[in-house]
């Protein structure tokens, strides 16, 4: 293929998808992610996507959302990865959120297999990912059908959430900064993320690497508010998102970075062997933040102590990027 060809489907992707990780581009012209990243840089000089994190997408800062036909063909090798490892931070018994997505669909394949499990969420493909699983019990939002994501927003699913309590909420999102926390493009959207937020004890974020430095429109979830980032490991040469990752754990999140490779297991940067759950977790709980003193009911103090049980399964490792 041309170097006038390749450009002008990297272009089309972009265009169509909003954000296109570098690997998805190479993958679908057939060539290397060198080739790729050259043809990328001559785009951004002709004004037409911005370079982004291991990435490309559509010019002037903020990414546009994408529907879920386009969501669903990116990054699935570091989605699958990423579920696979948060998978192992659900335990049996426990009551959780868990928000729409497509990689929090592929989080709910998995816990399909947990049992006494009680899951609250507004996502059509998640509740249907788990409407065969007998021993899961699914709890659906109200609220108004939006048809781009199939997920349930308004005032009715922000109201069916209230007085809610569970251990930990699972969202995904379209954007992710150290500076503002996890964000989207839609409105409707943030609202109920922000909803679910509020019932939880305890906030795990699924992104992949290609949207750790993006920042759309709304915040859903404040960076002192997250207390754990479950992502795919950059790709070497993506300094800036190992930085965004360093900057995101200097202020208290616990960074858990799940490998792509055949081996499927996340990368340990103490190089220790994967917990077991007859394991003490090795990663903390952040301690209270911008003054915060966690009183005996807080959030803090209750997330403490949902945190004893070590996540399981020998196919997980987990990096702990602590707070310096």
């Amino acid at each position: 293929m041309f170097a006038a060809e390749r450009r002008q489907l990297i272009l089309e992707m972009v265009r169509a998808n909003g954000a296109v990780s570098l690997r998805e581009l190479a993958r679908v012209v057939q060539t290397s992610e060198v080739t790729v990243r050259r043809d990328v840089r001559a785009l951004e000089a002709e004004g037409l996507l911005d370079r982004r994190h291991g990435g490309a997408v559509l010019p002037g800062g903020f990414t546009r959302e994408s529907g879920f036909p386009q969501k669903s063909h990116l990054a699935t090798a570091e989605k699958t990865a990423i579920a696979d490892l948060a998978a192992n931070f659900v335990e049996e018994g426990e009551a959780i959120v868990v928000g729409a997505g497509t990689t929090t669909q592929e989080l709910a394949r998995r816990l399909a297999r947990v049992p006494g499990l009680t899951v609250v969420t507004n996502s059509l493909l998640v509740a249907q990912a788990l409407a065969h699983a007998n021993r899961v019990e699914v709890v659906m939002t109200g609220g108004t059908l939006r048809g781009s994501n199939y997920a349930l927003v308004g005032s009715g699913a922000e109201q069916s959430l209230q007085g809610l309590r569970v251990s930990r909420a699972f969202l995904s999102g379209s954007g992710l900064t150290a500076e503002r926390g996890l964000s989207t493009s839609n409105m409707l959207s943030a609202s109920v993320d922000r909803a679910l937020v509020q019932a939880a004890a305890e906030v795990v974020v699924l992104a992949d690497h290609t949207k750790l430095g993006t920042d759309t429109m709304f915040q859903t979830v404040p960076t002192d508010v997250i207390t754990r980032l479950v992502t795919d490991e950059p790709p070497a040469h993506d300094d800036r998102a190992a930085t965004e990752l360093q900057a995101l754990a200097d202020q208290g999140v616990q960074i858990a970075v799940a490998g792509t490779g055949a081996s499927g297991n996340a990368q340990n940067a103490g190089g220790e062997g994967a917990p077991t759950r007859q394991q003490r977790r090795d990663v903390a709980l952040p301690g209270p933040r911008r003054g915060q003193v966690p009183g005996p009911g807080s959030p803090l103090r209750t997330a403490a102590v949902l945190g004893e049980q070590a996540p399981g399964g020998e196919r997980a490792r987990v990096a702990d990027l602590r707070r310096r």
